[in-house]
């Protein structure tokens, strides 16, 4: 008798047991937006970054931070930690127009008008507006925009890493924000009208594709992030130069100094935007091109 009552509660248990496993076994076999790069000497993981997030991201997937400590070394695109006076002198140097020069004088009426129309009853001071370069403005949009839907830089990926590394971990920058803001204030004023102009019409639809880029970002889904990050080329032919200047050639130039990292003799955490890691120009295939054995995990 006390074996056929005992059979329901070890069958629960074996369930439960099972379950776990399965569970464990499908967390294991999910891809993440993490790669292992090995040379002879070393390993290099990179990890793609979302730069406004929610606090429900956490915790990160037990992958994502076991790379993180094996790694001695975590490098990131730009380090903002570092923001100083001498920094934000050349942001304000870089995204705006001199006393004579206002944004009204270096894109078309139409775009003009759209930002007016942007703006209105926002609250922004418009002589603000009118002193911002296309590229600045267009940033301030988007991040705005990502305010709006909840999402906070304070929980972006780059961001937690560099708060956990402070101080236990040497951090190396891939680039710096000043090379950023220069590059950025280096495109024709064509291009910055069209990147500006891309963020103006996207708005209505910004919240369904951050939704789809976290959803794809979680998933490890690289053909799901490619496709939302390149749907701005399809819709507007101007933006191919602004993407290959953006994405294409810096991702070469980053691909070399990580070539550089798989020289050393210790291992290294590398954390660039997500859409730097997806497609035939991205990251993990150029450096598969080169040999390197690469290994999305």
């Amino acid at each position: 008798m006390r074996q056929r009552w005992n059979r329901p509660l070890f069958l629960i248990v074996l369930l439960l047991i099972l379950s776990l496993y399965v569970s464990e076994t499908s967390s294991q076999e999910q891809k993440s937006f993490l790669w292992k790069v090995q040379s002879k000497k070393n390993t290099v993981y990179l990890l793609g970054s979302i730069h406004f997030l929610k606090k429900e991201i956490y915790p990160l997937p037990r992958k994502i931070e076991e790379a993180f400590d094996r790694s001695a070394v975590l490098v990131v695109e730009a380090d903002v930690s570092r923001l100083d006076p001498k920094v934000l002198q050349k942001l304000t140097e870089a995204a705006f127009y001199p006393e004579n020069e206002t944004l009204e004088s270096h894109v078309s009426p139409e775009t003009s008008s759209l930002i007016k129309k942007e703006f209105a009853g926002i609250g922004f001071p418009v002589e603000l507006i009118q002193k911002q370069k296309p590229w600045f403005l267009a940033l301030t949009i988007s991040a705005l925009s990502y305010v709006k839907m909840g999402l906070d830089p304070t929980y972006g990926i780059d961001i937690y890493f560099l708060s956990k590394a402070q101080g236990k971990k040497k951090i190396l920058e891939l680039e710096s924000l000043e090379e950023q803001f220069q590059f950025l204030s280096q495109l024709s004023d064509r291009e910055q009208e069209s990147l500006l102009i891309y963020e103006l019409k996207s708005e209505n639809v910004i919240e369904q594709e951050t939704n789809h880029m976290v959803q794809a970002w979680l998933t490890g889904d690289v053909r799901g992030m490619e496709s939302i990050l390149n749907q701005g080329i399809r819709q507007d032919p101007q933006l191919s130069s602004v993407y290959d200047k953006m994405i294409d050639e810096r991702n070469r130039k980053m691909a070399l100094k990580i070539e550089e990292f798989l020289a050393a003799g210790e291992d290294y955490l590398v954390i660039v935007g997500a859409g730097h890691l997806v497609g035939d120009q991205g990251i993990p295939e150029i450096l598969r091109r080169k040999g390197y054995s690469v290994e999305q995990l």
